[in-house]
């Protein structure tokens, strides 16, 4: 109803369960909303923008997203690359992202050497933007350096080789030790995050942790 005559956003549809994917296809039809507790529809009239990073099309073959909602929302589809896909991209972001944290945080102004940059763009970003938004404002609030280095961001030096998982490789071992080490980086050394998304506990990630030597 707020988004009225202009723009409403859905982000992350693709989370979104199966009843709710029915009442929103709904909405979309009728162009109505009704209020909780209230029985008089509403016309609605808005510009629909959604965005998911889930395999959308693999979900309506598997009956986990409604194929009648798919196509009502992507009447114009646009596929962003992951940033690893767009080197290019990530000076652009790099500096947009320290000059906001920056002023946010009241630090001085800061630059990358070329290094940084070169190893920034290197990275794997399995977190994509929001990772590298992330390590930018972590690195802001840790560092005093005008010149960010690599040592400045953990990731790039704690283990070079940890973005590269050799996917020919199929010992358990190795690849325990990538995906927790992908974990890691993504959610920038949060023991608890990374543990959450791998299905362990903190104790679990710690003892894998010693395990593998990370």
């Amino acid at each position: 109803e707020v988004a009225n005559a202009g723009t409403l956003f859905l982000d992350e549809i693709g989370n979104l369960s199966l009843p709710l994917q029915s009442k929103l296809l709904t909405v979309l039809q009728n162009r109505q909303v009704t209020r909780i507790g209230a029985n008089k529809p509403l016309s609605i009239d808005i510009r629909l923008v959604c965005a998911t990073n889930m395999p959308i099309y693999d979900m309506v073959k598997n009956n986990e997203f409604r194929q009648d909602l798919l196509y009502r929302i992507n009447t114009v589809e646009l596929h962003l690359p992951p940033l690893r896909e767009r080197q290019e991209d990530i000076p652009l972001l790099a500096a947009h992202f320290v000059e906001m944290y920056c002023k946010k945080y009241r630090k001085m102004t800061k630059s990358f050497s070329s290094s940084t940059l070169k190893r920034l763009q290197k990275y794997n970003w399995p977190g994509n933007v929001r990772e590298l938004q992330h390590a930018i404002e972590r690195t802001v609030i840790m560092t005093d350096n005008s010149n960010l280095t690599p040592e400045d961001f953990f990731f790039l030096t704690n283990n070079p080789q940890a973005e590269d998982i050799n996917v020919e490789n199929y010992n358990l071992e190795s690849v325990e030790k990538s995906v927790i080490q992908k974990a890691i980086n993504k959610h920038n050394g949060n023991i608890s995050k990374a543990a959450k998304e791998l299905g362990l506990t903190r104790a679990s990630l710690y003892r894998r942790l010693e395990k593998h030597g990370l």
